[in-house]
């Protein structure tokens, strides 16, 4: 009863929070949630990195939702995308039909679609406050448009500098399943089947991930490696310890309880089920 309650509790104030900023929105103002003793709380930028089928997306989701619970604004991005002209730009970098774009125009078409979410809405979000997650950043442009496509290393971390307008990652999560990168591309293109990038081949995305690894070993302090093949309950808890010093809270007992992140293989695996029941039901109904 008591868990049940302290769950309500926090959903009310994660409820309270998205309330008061939408509010602030619509009167044209920046709303932070306060610490404890009353200092407004600065945004905290963090990325997700890793090469196909890594499960990105599972992890982002569920830190998001326990931040929320937190009472913390979190804003949940993708790159390319998160706004009317980069979804625009991802649907045609990634589409198959576009076979014929040349390795210089992708990467020009990726640093468009970034100079508009940091311009648009990271450092917005980040000004007043919010947490802003998002699914792939520089780092994917250096580990698939250097790496993998063999464009000038240099040229692309000048261009990646340009489009950031001096907004850089607080922490990055590179998620490694240990497989190979064949592996990850099955696993990525199983439900929806394989976009532009997805088809460059696995030699092409075995530089990728090789790409991924050489970041993280050069930059320590921001890229932390995660192992993602295991238990989602597993990865989560890595993830949350790799950001404990962003986030106090994630050293606490609740966070360091197995029952806390276990939750995410139950939901995932009742999720799971759920599809599975409805693929059968659309086979029979075809």
């Amino acid at each position: 009863m008591a868990e049940n309650t302290s769950a309500t509790q926090r959903a009310r104030r994660g409820a309270d929070v998205r309330r008061k900023t939408t509010e602030a929105r619509e009167n044209g103002e920046a709303w932070r949630a306060s610490e404890p003793g009353g200092e407004a709380r600065r945004g905290a930028f963090i990325t997700f990195e890793g090469g196909e089928g890594a499960g990105k997306s599972t992890h982002i989701r569920f830190l998001a939702e326990s931040l929320r619970d937190r009472d913390r604004e979190v804003l949940c991005l993708r790159e390319p995308g998160g706004t009317g002209i980069g979804e625009q730009l991802r649907a045609i970098v990634l589409d198959p039909a576009n076979d014929d774009m040349s390795d210089e125009t992708e990467l020009l078409v990726y640093e468009a679609a970034r100079a508009q979410i940091v311009a648009q809405v990271i450092k917005p979000a980040l000004e007043r406050g919010a947490v802003v997650l998002c699914d792939r950043f520089t780092d994917s442009t250096v580990a698939y448009q250097a790496a993998g496509r063999g464009l000038s290393r240099e040229f692309v971390d000048r261009a990646n500098s340009f489009a950031c307008q001096g907004v850089r990652p607080d922490r990055t999560i590179l998620l490694v399943t240990g497989g190979s990168a064949g592996t990850g591309l099955a696993r990525a293109t199983r439900r929806t089947g394989a976009d532009r990038l997805e088809r460059a081949g696995e030699d092409f995305h075995a530089r990728v991930n090789k790409a991924f690894l050489e970041i993280a070993h050069d930059e320590p302090a921001r890229v932390r490696v995660v192992e993602s093949g295991g238990k989602k309950s597993s990865t989560a808890a890595a993830v949350f310890a790799e950001l404990a010093d962003l986030f106090p809270w994630m050293a606490e007992s609740e966070a360091r309880d197995p029952s806390f992140f276990e939750r995410l293989d139950v939901h995932r695996s009742r999720v799971g089920r759920s599809d599975a029941r409805a693929q059968r039901g659309g086979s029979q109904a075809g």
